[in-house]
């Protein structure tokens, strides 16, 4: 937060200009240099109930109501109290200063909802049927329509485009700031900024099931959510304030009635109790610094379901991640091409990506945009036959030998015998971690393609980050042992788990968590989903349009962005290390003036400069966190 941010608004400049205008006076005061009374009465009146009368009003209410654990109360009782004692410069800084902490805590919780205001204000309301004249409202849209969106428009409902391009700005749901190119088939969501093309979309999700209200219902969830340290403070809170009305009671019934002494000396004594003992800077230690961390978070692409998260983050051992789409990015790419019996790469892989065209599996992707990069033609195919989960056969109308299969080892054996040298390569191959096709037409092996998934460019990092801050990475995945084993070597990840059911996650990060308590899981969100329910924080990786990442996880990362893992759990660490310095100086200042006041030695000025000037401190340092 920055001060020329806070001085553009009206309200914070009258404040300020007033605390500027008390100020002299104040200091005056100090060394018993006061006013004629028929000038300060008027004029530090006509400030405090300019300035203080809901909190007088508040204060009297409270009274009235017998509520004694009300701040406002115990501002009013300060307020009359140095009145009575003619200390009216302290009751005009009572006034000011606390309306400057209530304006910094009320500034807080605005920017923290910010995201939230942005995403309301961005929900389109009406949508375009295809062949319509008019718009209709989102709620009258049923699943399977067809809509329009024309350049400029926002995108009203989640869908898939069937006509049209156009650049599309993805920022209120994943916080990437470059816009994603959509053609058809591609995945849009509602509340997405349509570029400068026509797009038509079939409609998948009704107006209350989007990512969009998703987000929207979840973000409003988070700001009511209350951190750990929150909510001890606010019963440690409820039990203190009127713990000290009584105390603050007994220091002037037993000095003067038991022990004769002045009225006014343990009156004054114990109406600074009741200003220092207010626990304004204690109560927002933590919840001003928490939503500034969400906030923050928020404007990243980062969706926090709430404060005790946040704090959870910055307390992490463990990062246990699934390994496909987390740590990978789950496309497919061809790694090795190994011809044999003089044929060529080319060869080999232009049979391969024939067959692999009438194919929807990720390998058969993978394989066919190696061909397009390196410029190979596919040969045709004809009298395709699929062999689910093993292979595929055919008939190539380009080469000499017509008939071929692809498949795997077990598959291939069934017609061919597959020669030593091979089998030897296959070995090599699978021990880091690649799965292989091997090509054949009747009489031999034309050739072996390993194909492998793709580290993320950004994961090597991160892990080494982590490891930097203490954090321990573990890789849990359902995939092969030989797969994971490299991933994990390539990203010096020493321990690792494979061949992992949802159920067998689920109990590893039980495991974890008894011994190292702290244990995130980071996920897709999809497979993940139990693993997600079961750590101490569960972080789903590029969640966007993926529901049960939406639903299970306590952190979603909306952009797919795995660098973001570090900043997030600094952002923690420096969250947790805020609410230890504010809880820790609200305490310290609090317990020193009270003893003093206990004793008869603390004064008035000092007290409420104490009380309220660390409460602004303590709000001033949470809020910091939003340029973090």
């Amino acid at each position: 937060m920055k001060f020329s941010e806070l001085i553009k608004d009206k309200k914070f400049r009258y404040l300020l200009f007033s605390l500027i205008l008390i100020i002299p006076f104040e200091i005056l005061s100090l060394f018993s240099i006061h006013f004629p009374m028929w000038f300060e009465i008027p004029f530090f009146a006509v400030i405090i109930i300019a300035i203080g009368r809901n909190v007088l009003l508040k204060g009297l209410k409270s009274l009235a109501q017998l509520k004694f654990s009300s701040i406002n109360l115990l501002m009013t009782t300060a307020i009359i109290g140095a009145f009575y004692l003619r200390e009216l410069e302290e009751a005009a800084i009572i006034v000011i200063l606390f309306s400057i902490g209530n304006y910094l805590e009320n500034y807080g919780y605005e920017q923290s909802q910010k995201s939230l205001e942005e995403l309301v204000k961005n929900q389109p309301k009406t949508a375009l049927r295809k062949n319509a004249k008019k718009k209709v409202p989102i709620g009258e849209i049923n699943v399977g329509e067809i809509i329009v969106v024309k350049p400029g428009d926002s995108i009203p409902l989640d869908g898939k485009v069937i006509k049209g391009r156009s650049f599309v700005d993805e920022s209120a749901i994943t916080g990437e700031s470059i816009p994603a190119d959509k053609i058809k088939d591609s995945t849009v969501y509602a509340g997405t900024l349509n570029g400068n093309g026509y797009l038509e979309i079939y409609v998948t999700k009704k107006a209350s099931e989007t990512t969009y209200s998703k987000i929207l219902q979840l973000t409003e969830k988070a700001l009511e959510t209350k951190s750990r340290s929150e909510q001890f403070i606010e019963k440690f809170a409820k039990f203190y304030t009127p713990m000290v009305v009584t105390i603050s009671f007994l220091l002037v019934i037993i000095p003067v009635f038991g022990f004769n002494q002045s009225f006014n000396r343990w009156f004054k004594s114990a109406i600074t109790l009741l200003v220092i003992s207010c626990p304004c800077a204690l109560v927002l230690s933590t919840p001003v610094t928490v939503f500034s961390a969400i906030g923050n978070a928020s404007r990243k692409g980062i969706l926090i379901k709430g404060g005790k998260y946040v704090e959870e983050v910055g307390k992490l051992k463990v990062m246990a991640f699934d390994k496909t789409r987390t740590l990978t990015t789950g496309e497919i790419r061809v790694a090795d091409i190994i011809p044999f019996n003089g044929f060529s790469k080319k060869e080999v892989l232009a049979c391969v990506a024939g067959m692999e065209s009438y194919s929807e599996h990720p390998i058969a992707k993978g394989i066919l945009k190696k061909a397009s990069k390196d410029n190979v033609t596919s040969h045709k195919f004809s009298n395709i036959e699929f062999l689910q989960g093993k292979g595929m056969k055919g008939e190539c109308t380009v080469c000499f030998d017509k008939h071929h299969c692809i498949g795997n080892l077990k598959f291939v054996t069934q017609e061919h015998k597959v020669p030593k040298k091979v089998l030897n390569e296959i070995e090599k191959l699978e021990k880091e971690g690649k799965t292989i096709i091997i090509s054949c037409d009747r009489n031999k092996v034309k050739g072996l393609i390993a194909v492998s998934d793709t580290i993320r460019q950004e994961s090597p990092q991160l892990i080494k980050s982590l490891k930097s801050m203490g954090i321990k990475s573990i890789i849990l995945s359902g995939d092969s042992e030989a797969s994971v084993k490299n991933v994990a070597k390539e990203l010096e990840i020493k321990e690792y788990k494979s061949g992992l059911l949802p159920q067998d996650k689920v109990d590893e990060i039980r495991k974890l968590t008894e011994k190292y308590k702290h244990v995130s899981m980071i996920g897709d969100g999809i497979n993940d989903a139990p693993a997600l329910a079961s750590a101490s924080v569960g972080i789903a990786m590029g969640a966007a349009g993926a529901d049960s990442a939406i639903e299970t996880a306590d952190v979603v990362i909306m952009n797919d962005k795995l660098s973001l893992l570090e900043y997030l759990t600094k952002l923690g660490r420096k969250c947790a290390q805020k609410i230890r310095v504010n809880v820790s100086l609200s305490i310290l200042s609090k317990s020193l003036f009270i003893i003093g006041a206990i004793f008869g030695f603390s004064n008035l000025a000092f007290a409420i400069f104490a009380d309220v000037g660390v409460t602004v401190i303590v709000i001033f340092n949470g809020l910091s966190l939003f340029n973090y």
